[in-house]
Parts: C-alpha cells; sequence; structure tokens
C-alpha cells in the first residue's frame, strides 16, 4: 500500500520542518518522527519486539559531532508494526473464543472483553506500521540531508510481503522530504529500484535466516524457546491466577496468559492511531516489566550470544557491509547471495546512502555478529535485568516494530582517517571492541579489524555437523 503524495507532504507540514533542516520545538505527539511512540511509555516501552520504535536513552549525544562531515550513512530497518503471524492469530482467536464461550462473568478491567470480537489479521503491515516506516524515511532523510540532496539510497529488502511494503513506505518518506527540501537537486528515478532478498529453504540471504541446518532445526533451535518458558513458570502464574479470577470459567493456560498479554501490543498498533488497548490495562507496570525480559530472553538465547549459533546467523551481512565501508567486494562464503552481491547492479560500492530492510530475528543476529552489546553477562532466566545493566540490551530497546540501526562513516577535522560510528534506535553504541572514543568512535581500519568473527566465518561449519 502506498501513501499519497498529499499525505506524506501534510505529514511533513504536520511535523514542522522542511525537510533537511532541524526539527521544530514543541509539544510532541503521542508518536513522533523524531522520538517514535511515547505513549504511556512505562508499559508500551516493556512490550520487547511488539513495541513501537521509540527513541532509547543514550549516554553519548547521537549529534554529528562538531567539525565532523557524514561520507556515508546506512540504515538497517525492521519492518514497521504488523498484525500476528499467521499461527500466532489462530491461537490468539482460539483464546478469545475460549474466554467468550466458557467465562461465566468478566469482573473489572476484563468487563471489556463482553463486547471484544478478535478482527486482527495476519502477518501484515497495520496502517500504523506503514506511517512508522514513512516516519522513518523522513527521519533519515532530515539526519542526512547533507547527502541525500543529492544523491538516492541505494535500497533493499527481504521478499517478504511486509518487509517490501516497509522499504517501499520509506522510501515514499525519503522522497517526500526531498521534494519538501528547496536545497534539494533534481532528477531522482522514483519510485526507487528495490532488490529483493528472497527467503526460503535455500535461498542465501543475509537478510533472513534460513540456511544454517543445526540452528533452524537441530541442538540449538530450541534454547531460545527453553529460556522463555523457564521464565514464565516464574512469572505468569500469579497473573494467571488473577486472569482465571476475574474470568470465571476460562481456565486460561500459562501459553494463553501470555497471548493474553500479547494482544495488547497487537491491538494498539492495528488502531490507525496507535491508541493504546484495553488489553494493557489487564497487567500491572510490573508486570509488563517481566514480559518484556521474557521477550528479550527469546531474543538473546534464540539469536544472539545466549545462542552458540545465533551470532553466526548475521556473518552474511556483517560481511557485506565491510564490502561496502571499505569499498571492496564481499568475502564471504556463509549466506550471502553471491549470484546479487558480485554484481555492481544489485550490490553496489561507492554509494553514500544504503538502507536494508530485515526482521528483528535477523537484526539480532546482525547486531551480535557486530559485536554490539558484549558487555551483557549471560542472561538468568529467574530474575528480571533491566536493559541498563545489560549493556542496553533488551528486545524493545534493539528490535521493535520499526527499529533501525544507522552505521555512519564520517571524516572529522585533525583525524586522518574515515571514522565509524553506530547508533540504534538513537542510542549511540560505544563500541567497546574497537576502543570507541567518548562520542562512539572507532577509526575505520580498528572498526573493520573488530570484525574477525564475521571475517573468518562465523562458526559457519557448524551449522552442518
Amino acid at each position: 500500500m502506498s501513501l499519497p503524495l498529499t499525505t506524506l507532504l501534510v505529514l511533513l507540514a504536520w511535523s514542522g520542518i522542511s525537510a533537511g533542516s532541524s526539527p521544530a520545538q514543541g509539544p510532541e505527539p503521542c508518536d513522533s518522527i523524531w522520538v517514535g511512540y511515547q505513549c504511556q511509555p512505562q508499559i508500551s516501552h516493556s512490550w520487547g519486539q511488539y513495541s513501537p520504535y521509540f527513541r532509547v536513552p543514550s549516554e553519548i549525544s547521537a549529534k554529528i559531532p562538531h567539525n565532523c562531515e557524514i561520507t556515508s550513512a546506512q540504515i538497517l530497518s525492521r519492518h514497521g508494526a504488523r498484525d500476528p503471524t499467521a499461527s500466532k492469530t489462530k491461537v490468539y482467536n482460539a483464546t478469545i473464543s475460549q474466554i467468550r464461550a466458557n467465562a461465566t462473568a468478566f469482573v473489572g478491567p476484563s468487563a471489556f472483553l463482553v463486547n471484544y470480537s478478535y478482527t486482527l489479521g495476519a502477518d501484515q503491515l497495520t496502517t500504523f506500521g506503514q506511517d512508522q516506516m514513512v516516519k522513518s524515511g523522513i527521519k533519515f532523510y532530515t539526519r542526512y540531508a547533507s547527502l541525500a540532496r543529492t544523491v538516492e539510497p541505494f535500497v533493499r529488502s527481504s521478499s517478504e510481503d511486509r518487509v517490501v511494503e516497509s522499504a517501499t513506505n520509506w522510501t515514499e518518506g525519503f522522497h517526500a522530504a526531498k521534494l519538501a527540501d528547496k536545497s534539494a537537486a533534481d532528477g531522482d528515478r522514483y519510485p526507487y529500484p528495490i532488490v529483493l532478498q528472497y527467503e526460503g529453504d535455500g535461498f542465501n540471504n543475509t537478510l533472513n535466516h534460513a540456511l544454517c541446518t543445526e540452528f533452524e532445526n537441530g541442538t540449538y533451535s530450541d534454547i531460545g524457546d527453553d529460556a522463555q518458558a523457564a521464565w514464565a513458570k516464574i512469572f505468569i502464574p500469579p497473573i494467571q491466577a488473577r486472569l482465571n479470577a476475574d474470568l470465571p470459567g476460562a481456565n486460561l493456560s500459562i501459553d494463553q496468559t501470555i497471548y493474553m498479554m500479547d494482544l495488547c501490543p497487537f491491538n494498539t498498533v492495528a488502531n490507525e492511531n496507535g491508541d493504546i488497548s484495553p488489553f494493557c490495562a489487564l497487567f500491572t507496570d510490573l508486570e509488563w516489566d517481566q514480559y518484556s525480559y521474557y521477550e528479550t530472553l527469546g531474543k538473546y538465547y534464540g539469536y544472539s550470544y545466549g545462542n552458540p549459533l545465533g551470532p553466526t546467523q548475521g556473518v552474511g551481512f556483517v560481511n557485506e557491509l565491510i564490502a561496502r565501508l571499505t569499498n571492496t567486494p564481499v568475502q564471504d562464503h556463509t549466506s550471502t547471495n553471491h549470484t546479487l552481491d558480485d554484481s555492481p547492479a544489485t550490490f553496489p560500492l561507492g554509494r553514500k546512502l544504503y538502507a536494508d530492510f530485515s526482521h528483528d530475528n535477523d537484526m539480532t543476529a546482525i547486531f551480535s555478529a557486530l559485536g554490539f552489546y558484549n558487555e551483557t553477562m549471560p542472561l538468568p532466566n529467574s530474575t528480571v535485568v533491566e536493559p541498563e545493566a545489560a549493556s542496553g540490551y533488551s528486545a524493545s530497546w534493539t528490535v521493535p516494530f520499526a527499529a533501525r540501526a544507522y552505521v555512519e562513516k564520517m571524516q572529522c577535522k585533525g583525524q586522518p582517517e574515515e571514522l565509524v560510528r553506530v547508533i540504534v534506535n538513537d542510542r549511540v553504541q560505544p563500541l567497546t571492541q574497537c576502543g570507541g572514543d567518548e562520542l562512539g568512535r572507532c577509526s575505520l581500519s580498528d572498526f573493520v579489524s573488530s570484525l574477525g568473527f564475521a571475517k573468518t566465518g562465523g562458526d559457519w561449519a557448524q551449522c552442518f555437523v
């Protein structure tokens, strides 16, 4: 689905900017281009990967440093907010049907369920999610207007419909911002071409995991689920008991209690404006914190350092990133598609702006292959560790709906070599693995040198033991 150009230009006007300028001062709407989703942040920032993108606190300023010029910028983005997956929408609908059929009363905050009908779809972007991606394109253009005024972005996407649609929505926002910028050059080819990496078994794809047999179906495939199950047995029973007391006869299980929590973010992002769903009031702030950790465990043990082959799934993309940063051909024997990567038409080098669109699990693996959050101690499955105590790691801080990571290359006065900096959802990564300075920057050579895990194949051989 594409938004009309007039709608995009109105969105820019509503945002109080002409593209390329600094954000206007004044009260922020509930969901904005600049800081993301701020409706009831004490709970909505605790929905794990189902949180809508929001600005994550950063100890380092994300402003472009003084006396520095951005020479290239790349975004790696998750798709926008979506309906539940097909398998989840089926069990959510069954849970609601069970409640409606068996509950003999609807007490307290559960009273709304008397008139609630399950209407969520499956897998597709919601209108709210489309809007998130348009805003993301506007924000990227505005931040990197010094480059974006005169060049087009090179855009790639994994082939899932919601990811391709997200990429398209992002380009609409980017292009609308460019049209609104009186200083921008004319002549863009628009719509921008989008190179697809096809998903599915047997396809090499750096934006969607599918090749590593031991990871997908073998020894390491259930580690994330097991960690979540252990924590659920601790934090869910009191919630389960309360819901079943308020809904006598419903007899919700542990899994169904989690489904009821899931229905809070999914019903929220199904609303065009992102209005908070009544499902959210069924749970306390503390319980949302526990739920957030439940989702974090799934990502950490499913696709990050908690899984021996988690970071391996991100190695191919990291080697592509190295190629772009260093202007050299891709050197990789893992998940890269060499038919695409060996062609200047489908993997050009020397571009100033790149945009890649993917999924939350794949971004988690890529961040780990890059060495981000490497100071995080192994997360326990028996007590909550807040993101501040986990080097900034949590599912909601790293891979919410419409998550984005910026990789910046900059030339700074007095520096003989270009510098690299990475920003994840507005949080500047400290880049301790390559000796990051007080502004989170490493020299290009030090940054690339720190990526030895990816350059040496990242344990790819273990995928087929």
